[in-house]
């Protein structure tokens, strides 16, 4: 496992937003719905110089909204599956736009079993600790390969 470090501004996403509460499967669910209607947000998708999506996020907050972890051992939270928009973009009826705040990151490209679980644990060793919500990232330009994004440092 590969593990890098950056250091991303704030950012909006536009999406579809579901809660742990809407039952097992939510996370499907959502993906679905976004993807189904992509075309809705499509000219909204912020882009590299390309033309390229520049990101597909599947963002994570307490429910407070305040981009803290998950509750209860992480099982308990909001996920939002959407794109990377301008910050100027406005959500249209039946999406919703997330505002991430800028923090320093640990990411990792995930190619393996249980990701989540192995960064935490490097994380404890380096006495690092979750400065918010980790969020999930689909790389474009990498034909959608995923990512981890674990916040260590708000910005």
């Amino acid at each position: 496992m590969e593990i890098g470090k950056c250091v991303r501004e704030s950012f909006c996403v536009i999406g579809k937003e579901g809660s742990t509460k809407d039952g097992a499967g939510f996370i499907q669910r959502l993906w679905e719905e976004a993807n189904g209607h992509f075309h809705e947000i499509a000219h909204l998708a912020k882009k590299d110089g390309n033309g390229n999506i520049m990101g597909i996020w599947g963002a994570m907050s307490d429910f407070s909204r305040s981009f803290r972890p998950w509750e209860d051992g992480f099982t308990q939270g909001l996920y939002l599956a959407g794109v990377e928009a301008a910050e100027g973009a406005e959500a249209p009826d039946g999406w919703v736009k997330w505002k991430i705040p800028g923090y320093e990151y640990l990411y990792a490209k995930c190619t393996e079993e249980n990701i989540f679980g192995k960064v935490l644990a490097y994380m404890e060793e380096q006495g690092l600790e979750l400065a918010g919500a980790v969020h999930d990232f689909n790389s474009p330009q990498e034909n959608g390969q995923g990512y981890m994004f674990f916040p260590i440092r708000e910005i």
